[in-house]
């Protein structure tokens, strides 16, 4: 980590707490993967015992040999934490350890999940509903369009675009969602300090000025073909959904899929010629099972439910993805019922609307699977 520490100012330096200081020391070990970290944390509870634990009982874990036992005797010296911090404090980059309340909630649910990731730029609430977007740097000009116009509509629908920031797909994922005035994030495979591929520091710098750029290494981790498989885990643990175009047969884009495949949430793709090789490992997850998708609204339909309801800036709920497609009125009607049994005619009441129109909108709602009828009379929200 030398070369971190390049003269920061004590005003520029952030205090962080023991907890966080050993998290950071134990999550930046050289040759401790996430599967390993997550282990010796589910055996010893947090870093601080991991770290203190003595050789025996190390070794008793899974994985644990004594490298990475004398990896850990070595955390001190191998991880320079005040540089990090400072170097974080310095660029504006925030460290988020996984019992903060801004950690991603979708994310928690991986089994490997990082317990530390570095943020630049800010995430909300509102990126619980999102969409990940991936596939092919070689990608052909119909892939490109592709990416870019279903990023450019789901931004527009309010739905947070993940991706990679890679050349091809993610690139053009990422230029869509922005250029519908949307959120969109961008999951590194090497540390804040040496954004890959270099070209894309300036999308680096748009992206987080539009939502967020994060990345689970340290600043200046370098690129290596391990991280980028390690990465994908994180865009698809970001994401209600995952959205293939253009992948050949061995993509790791199709890597992204299967975790999310694994974590129970969709998978979608985008079909393509059954000549392209760019689009041969799309058509194969569409074979076996994977939504296709040809508008944002295959995408929107196939998001449902919310796990939790998420509180929108505007003030809102949001419960099911469906929502968002709601116009003003229909919003409105929404709002009046209640997830209990809720009469009807205070629904109209409440909204001060004509009958008819209630009971239309009613109609519209029942459709779209946000609510049902108990009764002739009586609504309640699903």
């Amino acid at each position: 980590m030398a070369g971190l520490n390049d003269g920061t100012s004590t005003a520029q330096r952030r205090e962080i707490s023991s907890a966080t200081a050993d998290t950071l020391r134990l999550a930046m070990l050289p040759g401790i993967g996430p599967r390993t970290l997550s282990l010796l944390l589910e055996c010893f509870g947090d870093p601080a015992s991991v770290l203190a634990a003595p050789d025996h009982q190390l070794a008793s874990v899974h994985g644990v040999g004594p490298k990475v036992i004398q990896s850990i005797r070595s955390a001190d010296d191998l991880v320079d934490v005040r540089s990090i911090v400072n170097w974080c404090a310095r660029e504006r980059v925030d460290i988020v350890c996984d019992d903060h309340e801004s950690y991603p909630r979708l994310l928690a649910d991986l089994p490997d999940a990082p317990p530390i990731l570095f943020v630049h730029g800010d995430a909300v609430a509102e990126d619980e509903i999102a969409v990940a977007i991936v596939g092919t740097r070689h990608a052909t000009t119909y892939g490109l369009k592709q990416a870019e116009h279903l990023a450019y509509s789901l931004a527009r629908a309010g739905v947070t675009v993940i991706s990679g920031m890679a050349r091809g797909i993610d690139a053009a994922a990422h230029e869509g969602a922005m250029a519908g005035g949307g959120r969109t994030i961008a999951v590194l495979g090497s540390g804040h300090g040496e954004i890959y591929p270099s070209e894309h520091e300036g999308l680096s710098k748009a992206i987080a000025a539009h939502g967020a750029v994060i990345s689970e290494y340290p600043p200046y981790a370098k690129p290596r073909a391990g991280m980028f498989p390690q990465r994908n885990r994180i865009i698809a643990g970001l994401s209600l959904a995952t959205l293939v175009i253009e992948a050949p047969d061995r993509s790791g884009a199709l890597i992204t899929a299967r975790i999310a495949m694994e974590q129970n949430r969709e998978v979608l793709a985008v079909p393509g010629p059954v000549t392209s090789r760019a689009s041969r490992g799309c058509n194969q997850l569409i074979r076996d099972g994977a939504k296709l998708v040809q508008t944002v609204d295959d995408i929107l339909e196939e998001l449902g439910p919310m796990r939790a309801p998420v509180q929108t800036t505007d003030g809102s709920e949001i419960r099911n993805v469906a929502e968002l497609q709601l116009n003003e009125l229909e919003r409105k009607v929404l709002d009046a019922i209640e997830s209990e049994s809720t009469p009807i005619d205070r629904v109209i009441e409440t909204c001060e609307l004509p009958a008819q129109r209630v009971i239309a909108i009613i109609s519209v709602l029942e459709m779209r699977r946000l609510i049902r009828r108990l009764s002739g009379q009586y609504v309640s929200r699903i």
